[in-house]
């Protein structure tokens, strides 16, 4: 029995030793940017759709998720910053994909925001990472009892959060 236990425990640190020198890591713990990368000025979007505000909904979401990962500093000004996020959001869209089977009415929306982004040095013309067709979608329940506009406005928020996720790992790993 106890041979079996060693056995066991010896194989798995074996995989284990295995795996990480293959590039495995852990999400969030790797970073496809250079060392000398350290601060990070994240430029306020620009806002190319019919929704109001969404560009600064969208740029305190990217900001608040880099000062949450801790590896990088998110600092005032393009002076002061090793790397610049730049970008804008070129299409914001709301449609009806579940109904209501009562009324009729929409009780799942799909939320879909397209954005340019673009991630660059700033001593010299060099891009880290760009994407200039960046899609995010998500879904959510609506309840067809309250007003849409504050639910969509809460959704905005949640679909920034999760975007900003989404985003900043792709940056951050190199997709």
């Amino acid at each position: 029995m106890i041979r079996r236990a060693a056995l066991a425990a010896l194989t798995l640190t074996t995989l284990a030793a295995g795996l990480s020198g293959c590039g495995y890591g852990l999400v969030g713990r790797t970073s496809s940017l250079p060392p000398d990368i350290h601060s990070i000025y994240i430029e306020p979007l620009g806002n190319k759709t019919l929704r109001e505000q969404i560009d600064q909904e969208f740029t305190r979401a990217i900001t608040d998720e880099f000062i949450r990962r801790q590896r990088y500093t998110v600092v005032n000004s393009l002076a002061e910053a090793d790397a610049v996020l730049v970008g804008e959001v070129t299409n914001f869209a709301v449609r009806p994909v579940g109904f209501n089977s009562e009324e009729g009415r929409g009780s799942e929306y799909e939320i879909q925001v397209m954005a340019s982004m673009e991630f660059r040095r700033t001593d010299r013309p060099e891009i880290l990472w760009k994407q200039p067709y960046y899609q995010f979608r998500e879904n959510y329940t609506f309840d067809t009892s309250a007003a849409f506009t504050n639910q969509e406005d809460q959704a905005v928020i949640e679909v920034a959060d999760e975007f900003a996720q989404t985003l900043v790992i792709d940056i951050l790993e190199g997709f």
